[in-house]
């Protein structure tokens, strides 16, 4: 408390300090991502901020539709590029998610679409 709020726990004790402001100083000290060993402890999310976890979310996305357009325009002499893996986040080191290949129209499917687009 001390660090963050240069407020004393002795003060408690001499009377100047209330349980209450106690409370909200804690409760505080969670909302501060990065900062926070408590929130650290608590919550292992907790030591990236959201934009943090934005930035990791718009990665993936980037490199998932960067390997999506390779896959799709490298035609079928494609060297077979690996799916990229999402990049790890705190608390979830032990799920490694690998996105599913996706699976793509046979021929006959996207001519019936588009026939039935054209019947409109």
């Amino acid at each position: 408390m001390l660090q963050f709020f240069g407020v004393d726990f002795l003060d408690l004790w001499r009377g100047q300090l209330s349980l209450r402001r106690i409370n909200i100083l804690i409760g505080s000290l969670l909302n501060q991502p990065g900062r926070s060993s408590l929130a650290a402890v608590i919550d292992e999310s907790a030591e990236w901020s959201n934009s943090d976890h934005l930035l990791a979310r718009v990665s993936d996305a980037l490199e998932l539709s960067n390997w999506l357009f390779y896959q799709a325009n490298s035609g079928e002499e494609g060297e077979g590029v690996p799916a990229p893996t999402p990049m790890l986040r705190p608390g979830e080191e032990d799920e490694v998610l690998v996105p599913e290949a996706p699976a793509y129209a046979s021929t006959d499917e996207v001519v019936n679409f588009f026939s039935r687009m054209n019947n409109l």
